[in-house]
């Protein structure tokens, strides 16, 4: 043995970096990956070194640029889909230990290590080492279909097949729903076929699509339609596919102005009209136990939606990724 050198078996515990990357949003389509100090963990608070974080559809404006954001974003922001391991603990910190795996609940998650309170993490078991979770993000999903209620022979319309149309396809037609899966790409919809949807429909012609889902459900309508693009027209042919007495579900997140619906048609038929959005950090994290005890048992299969790997580096090139959505696309993860 050199001297200095431990011997076998001995197990060393590298000392942390005193700095990390971070991706930064410095103005509209303009990102750059900078050098900051590792963020120390406070009272009841962890530090996690992450692994990666999915890119939210809800970036895609703040990328784009409006006029109500301002620039420069704050280092690792918005990044809110992030998991890894636990590096550090702060004061009073209980039932967590260094080493341990987690997705968590914050907002700089675009950067090599990020910083939460103990409370907004989830544990994430031995089960799904290895497998990424962008637990935000699957939550969503569990927590739009708890809201929505698919029930076993309803016909339920999903319009729009991104990452969350199509693990919204996958929980429905698990639950024994018959699934019809709207979108304008073809690749999506053959995500939404391989996801157990029964009927895939593109929506250029409007007319027409919503002249097939009257066609599949003999004249009514589907029980329960369930938008998940965020945008008016979408919004608007969601209500025309919704049947007497049905519920139309917005899961979509319309951040980019007012939107108008049309309430005659939402009065005259009944329509139950839910805002499948969670604010509650509670609901947030009981739906990331949720997707994660349904991965393990087979009920939920996010991996092949997972289509792109982009460096923490190329932060810019994966919220492109999101704005083109190029044949193939459905999730970006952003890794370090």
């Amino acid at each position: 043995m050199t001297g200095g050198a431990p011997s076998l078996g001995t197990s060393v515990r590298a000392a942390p970096p005193r700095t990390m990357r971070a991706g930064l949003i410095a103005g509209p389509r303009t990102a750059r990956a900078i050098e900051r100090p590792l963020p120390e963990p406070g009272p009841l608070e962890v530090r996690v070194r992450l692994e990666g974080c999915g890119v939210c559809g809800s970036n895609l404006p703040l990328w784009e640029g409006r006029p109500w954001f301002a620039y420069p974003r704050e280092p690792g922001s918005p990044g809110h889909e992030g998991w890894g391991r636990i590096d550090a603990l702060g004061a009073g910190v209980r039932g967590w230990s260094v080493g341990e795996r987690a997705a968590l609940l914050s907002e700089r998650a675009y950067a090599e290590y990020d910083v939460a309170p103990a409370d907004r993490l989830v544990r994430l078991p031995p089960a799904l080492d290895g497998l990424p979770f962008p637990g935000e993000a699957l939550a969503c999903a569990v927590n739009v279909v708890r809201r929505a209620r698919p029930a076993r022979g309803e016909t339920v319309a999903v319009v729009g097949i991104g990452f969350l149309g199509a693990l919204v396809v996958q929980l429905a037609a698990r639950r024994g729903a018959r699934v019809v899966a709207l979108s304008r790409r073809p690749f999506a919809l053959e995500a939404a076929r391989r996801a157990g949807a029964a009927h895939t429909l593109e929506t250029a012609d409007r007319r027409a699509t919503v002249a097939r889902v009257l066609e599949l459900t003999g004249g009514r309508g589907a029980e329960c339609v369930i938008e998940a693009t965020g945008l008016q027209e979408p919004l608007d042919l969601a209500a025309e596919l919704t049947a007497m007495r049905g519920r139309l579900v917005i899961a979509g997140y319309h951040q980019d102005g007012p939107r108008r619906v049309d309430l005659q048609l939402w009065n005259w038929r009944g329509l139950d009209v839910i805002n499948a959005h969670e604010r509650d950090p509670a609901v947030y994290l009981a739906g990331m136990r949720a997707a994660a005890a349904a991965v393990i048992r087979g009920a939920l299969d996010p991996t092949p939606l997972y289509t792109h790997r982009v460096p923490l580096a190329e932060l810019g090139r994966a919220l492109d990724l999101l704005r083109e959505r190029p044949d193939g696309f459905l999730k970006a993860l952003v890794v370090p």
